[in-house]
């Protein structure tokens, strides 16, 4: 893996994290393109991870500094399914992320629902212990590369009637615990096996930092604003170039 390389994977990472189009897909698809790619172990996507992690703590400083005991516990409800899934079907899932075919039929899953999401009417500002729970089982379908997290979990709130924007809040707050967790999988299954020099992590981090800041600002203005469906004709242009390639 080179600088650029590093670059172009933690723009895409950082972006795509936040959008409704799925970071997974498009990590599969841009490797998949990226000529002579080669990388040693999992630090560097720990490293992307970490940079997202930033971005979302940055954005909701403020709410974090608010939060109430309530509130963790409904994060954590939600966690259990992801945390379940994960356990009980990783190597399932990890199949699936070999697959640029597969990749691109779940993309117009994801598709589907941003082009629905903006028809829906929600104004409820409180979420409640079972919205937080089949938000967490949205949340563990998209394990499914291709499928997005944010859109995912974004259209079940929406639909349960919940706000736009609380529904994207509670959804980005959410992927704090889901990234952490993330990242702990990986070290603990795989190690940390350092084969990169350290300017492309450095690179790789603020690349996914810098992106992942601009796609929450992005998301949630789009969202307020009922344009979601922009994101759902380009998940089915993207299915196509993934299953025709």
């Amino acid at each position: 893996m080179n600088i650029l390389q590093a670059i172009i994977l933690g723009l895409v990472q950082g972006m795509t994290e936040f959008l409704p189009v799925s970071s997974s897909a498009h990590l599969v698809i841009v490797q998949s393109k990226l000529s002579g790619f080669d990388q040693q172990g999992v630090v560097f996507d720990v490293v992307l991870h970490a940079g997202t992690l930033v971005s979302v703590l940055y954005v909701f400083r403020d709410k974090l500094r608010e939060i109430t005991i309530k509130e963790i516990g409904l994060y954590a409800v939600a966690m259990v399914p992801a945390v379940v899934a994960g356990f009980l079907f990783r190597g399932f899932f990890e199949i699936l992320f070999e697959s640029v075919r597969v990749v691109g039929f779940a993309l117009f899953i994801t598709g589907t629902m941003n082009l629905l999401v903006d028809r829906v009417v929600a104004r409820r500002e409180k979420v409640g212990r079972l919205d937080a729970i089949l938000i967490g089982i949205s949340q563990a379908v998209a394990i499914i590369p291709g499928i997005s997290r944010s859109g995912t979990t974004i259209f079940t709130a929406v639909n349960l009637g919940i706000d736009r924007r609380k529904a994207a809040e509670f959804s980005y707050m959410l992927s704090i615990p889901a990234i952490v967790g993330a990242n702990i999988l990986e070290i603990a299954t795989h190690g940390l096996n350092n084969g990169l020099p350290f300017s492309i992590y450095i690179v790789g981090f603020f690349s996914a930092l810098i992106s992942g800041y601009v796609g929450i600002n992005m998301m949630m203005r789009f969202l307020v604003e009922k344009r979601i469906r922009f994101f759902g004709l380009y998940c089915f242009a993207l299915g196509i170039f993934a299953i025709l390639s």
